[in-house]
């Protein structure tokens, strides 16, 4: 049986199963809550393997799940008792969300919670990619620096340059706003336009975005993934790309073609590339590690203790909430409680 933690003495019998151990503020919040008799948690530091999984959902009565929990059908029929998913993340295509509701079961996700958390990374790629820290900071490691240079580590300047942000939500108005603070000329495409009040307040314009490829000399991605957004960016895309732009993904790794970025880079016809997301985590598309104009991060963009905290409690609230007879706050398929 998955491993026992934060075990409350409560009577009532919703029991819940917690895939892998979350911050101690969204643990001891399913502890103390007198709706919830049980609480389990995946002990190990590491993603619940198939067969923990499967135990753990047996067991519960509301499931708290990881983006690398696989979550389909044949999962939520192992749970006779499932009443609910949860997942610690703002994506849920780990989630068979159909299966979920033909099957009468809520699915919450925790948007919001990391908007800006995640703006700030995306900047800290920019930053790093256009100024080639990580580069720097290994070359005086490596007791090479001798001495300042006029040529040494050239990079490029980010102020006044133009940022293009595709997928203009609320991770992309974030990234779009801390752009004015670098005078940057600011252009945007997506499935649809913004509300115009938005547009105006950070100064962004909407593109088609063969033209936001090409004028670019940033380019920012922040898509759903869906089918639609697979390979979004590919070989085509990136031969749209001035050869001094740099492409940022802080969204989900399958939006980029890998492989094509690796050529890309390779060839110089990109300047660089600053990733927090990959194709297939945590494997990195063969030859991608050797490419020193890419700054590769693993899957940080809400990795700071006040947000992972907060998407542990909204993720910990919706059961609650749920247990309680109320309306859970960030639901992706509200029809199963209407």
């Amino acid at each position: 049986m998955a491993g026992r933690l934060f075990v409350s003495q409560h009577t009532r019998e919703a029991k819940v199963y917690v895939s892998r151990l979350l911050p101690e503020g969204a643990m001891q919040l399913l502890a103390k809550a007198t709706e919830i008799s049980e609480v389990r948690v995946n002990p190990r530091d590491r993603p619940a393997t198939r067969r923990e999984l499967r135990e753990g959902i047996e067991w519960c009565d509301c499931l708290l799940c990881l983006l690398t929990d696989r979550i389909d059908a044949e999962a939520m029929d192992w749970g006779p008792n499932l009443r609910m998913i949860a997942n610690y993340a703002v994506g849920y295509n780990n989630i068979d969300v159909e299966a979920a509701t033909l099957r009468g079961i809520p699915v919450t996700n925790t948007p919001g919670v990391l908007t800006e958390t995640a703006a700030d990374l995306a900047w800290a790629l920019i930053m790093a990619c256009s100024r080639r820290v990580v580069e720097s900071d290994t070359f005086l490691r490596e007791g090479k620096f001798k001495g300042w240079g006029p040529l040494m580590y050239l990079g490029h300047d980010v102020h006044g340059k133009t940022l293009g942000i595709i997928g203009f939500g609320r991770i992309g108005y974030a990234v779009a706003r801390r752009a004015r603070g670098f005078d940057m000329r600011i252009l945007y495409n997506g499935p649809r336009r913004a509300d115009e009040r938005l547009e105006k307040s950070v100064g962004a314009e909407y593109v088609d975005r063969k033209t936001l490829l090409k004028q670019a000399d940033f380019v920012s991605l922040h898509p759903y993934l869906s089918p639609e957004s697979t390979h979004l960016i590919g070989e085509r895309e990136l031969n749209h790309m001035k050869c001094t732009a740099y492409l940022i993904n802080t969204s989900r790794g399958p939006v980029v073609d890998e492989q094509a970025l690796v050529k890309a880079l390779r060839e110089g016809r990109i300047a660089g590339a600053g990733l927090d997301v990959f194709e297939d985590e945590p494997r990195t598309a063969s030859g991608l590690t050797k490419c020193q104009n890419a700054v590769l991060l693993p899957h940080i963009a809400s990795a700071t203790v006040e947000t992972r905290t907060a998407m542990g409690v909204l993720a910990a609230s919706n059961i609650i909430d749920l247990l309680r007879g109320t309306r859970p706050r960030t639901v992706v398929n509200p029809e199963v409680l209407d």
